[in-house]
């Protein structure tokens, strides 16, 4: 039995979410960063506090090759629960099945509305009052698991796609290391 609150963090970028899980660890403990593009900035900042890395950018494999060669490093690491935090690859239905129920994400809408990208800009185009960001369980339908938790943040009359983004990531950094803790201390 997979220990839950182990947790794996997997970023494609700067981690900006992934280093509120790490500072915040409540109830839980990040075993390992694991990363989809080697040089990710993200990455610099988790070797520079000794914990541990993966990344390899699978380059000349197939998707579901490169999921089970992710899935043996998070298992070596010992993680029972993935948190994915700007990773900005889909996963495969294999990964998904084999890590079912274990696999959480923050998302920058309050879903159901506004999956996948560019979520900002269309809560705007739509002239929404409030916008904001969701954790949810992985699925193999994109943004569509059950979500465990939302916050709300006002889109004010001079908002932009890109000052809305900075305004909805403080509120991320706030949601997601609670709701995981949460979510493994169940």
């Amino acid at each position: 039995m997979r220990d839950p609150k182990r947790v794996a963090v997997l970023i494609s970028g700067r981690g900006s979410n992934m280093r509120a899980l790490v500072e915040q660890a409540s109830g839980y403990e990040v075993v390992l960063v694991a990363s989809n593009k080697p040089h990710a900035e993200g990455l610099d900042w988790v070797r520079a506090r000794g914990l541990p890395t993966w990344a390899w950018d699978g380059t000349g494999i197939d998707k579901v090759d490169f999921d089970r060669i992710l899935s043996a490093a998070l298992a070596d690491h010992g993680a029972g629960t993935i948190a994915l935090a700007g990773f900005m690859r889909i996963l495969s239905p294999w990964f998904i099945e084999e890590w079912r129920g274990r696999v959480l994400n923050i998302h920058p809408s309050l879903l159901p509305k506004y999956r996948g990208l560019d979520t900002h800009q269309r809560a705007l185009d739509a002239k929404d009052e409030v916008g904001g960001c969701s954790v949810h369980v992985v699925t193999e339908e994109l943004d569509a698991g059950d979500v465990l938790g939302q916050v709300e943040v006002p889109i004010l009359a001079d908002d932009d796609a890109k000052s809305l983004e900075q305004r909805v990531l403080v509120a991320e950094h706030q949601l997601y290391p609670k709701v995981l803790s949460e979510f493994v201390n169940r």
